[in-house]
């Protein structure tokens, strides 16, 4: 049951739902964005320096969302930023250079070979090719 004390004019209750589902889900975007790129770790005495780094702590985490977006299969699209960064980024491996080529080996525990190959792809398709 829904109680509603506001002097504000009435709101219907399915807007008024809608409202702040929409509200939870900003607060969740902003949640993983402090967990991802570490919003709160504003440690410098200077202003100008905790702006800095607050800024790029956004670009950080619209970069990684535009990525997550756009470019990774359906299977994980919905893995949560940290998730992206463990189990993706972090992922060990080892180059290895030939006479003639260089081997990527990479650790398969969340990253399987087709699956890396299918984000591979799907970068490929954004590449610029200059005429």
């Amino acid at each position: 049951m829904l109680f509603r004390i506001s002097l504000a004019p009435a709101i219907p209750g399915a807007s008024l739902n809608n409202l702040y589902n929409g509200r939870g889900t900003a607060e969740q975007w902003i949640k993983e964005g402090k967990a991802a790129t570490h919003w709160t770790r504003l440690s410098c005495h200077r202003f100008r320096a905790n702006e800095v780094r607050l800024l790029l702590g956004v670009i950080a985490y619209n970069l990684g969302n535009l990525l997550r977006r756009l470019t990774l299969p359906l299977a994980i699209q919905n893995w949560s930023l940290t998730s992206l960064q463990q189990r993706v980024f972090k992922t060990g491996g080892r180059l290895i250079r030939h006479a003639r080529y260089f081997t990527l080996q990479l650790a398969e525990s969340y990253l399987t070979g087709p699956l890396f190959r299918q984000i591979l792809g799907r970068i490929e398709r954004f590449a610029w090719h200059p005429t």
